[in-house]
């Protein structure tokens, strides 16, 4: 009878600190997410770059398809959004995060740009994964 208590103690032991750990992620991708918020509402585009994977194999899809790259992908922010006016200010809206994998989490949402040239609405599909020990987005798919 003691075996079998104590087997159920470690099974629910575990299966507990596996819901901590998953909420933790959860939380860690959040805050990326915020401090690209912030980054991207003051037209700090390399700030708000450093919440993606600085990888040549990031890949970013959007309305002109495929881009490849953090360069590339920081470019092409920089070219659509030079100025604090084309940035505004973003705000998230977050439908849903799961966990894909160990180490990896798709988020799926919203965002929000207002802004005094117009604002700019969408969804988006973001793929982050843990990488050194910080959350990197490594896929984003926006509309």
């Amino acid at each position: 009878m003691k075996k079998l208590f104590f087997l159920c103690c470690i099974v629910l032991f575990t299966s507990c600190s596996a819901q901590t750990t998953e909420a933790e992620d959860k939380k860690a991708i959040l805050a990326v997410m915020k401090t690209q918020e912030k980054a991207w509402s003051q037209n700090d585009l390399e700030g708000f770059m450093q919440g993606y994977w600085k990888s040549d194999s990031l890949k970013f899809y959007g309305s002109r398809g495929l881009t490849k790259g953090w360069d590339q992908t920081l470019a092409n922010y920089k070219k659509g959004y030079p100025t604090k006016e084309h940035s505004g200010t973003l705000s998230f809206i977050i439908d849903d995060i799961s966990k894909i994998e160990e180490n990896s989490y798709w988020v799926m949402g919203q965002y929000h740009l207002k802004r005094s040239v117009g604002d700019a609405n969408g969804n988006f599909l973001i793929i982050f994964k843990k990488i050194d020990g910080e959350w990197k987005i490594v896929a984003d798919m926006s509309s």
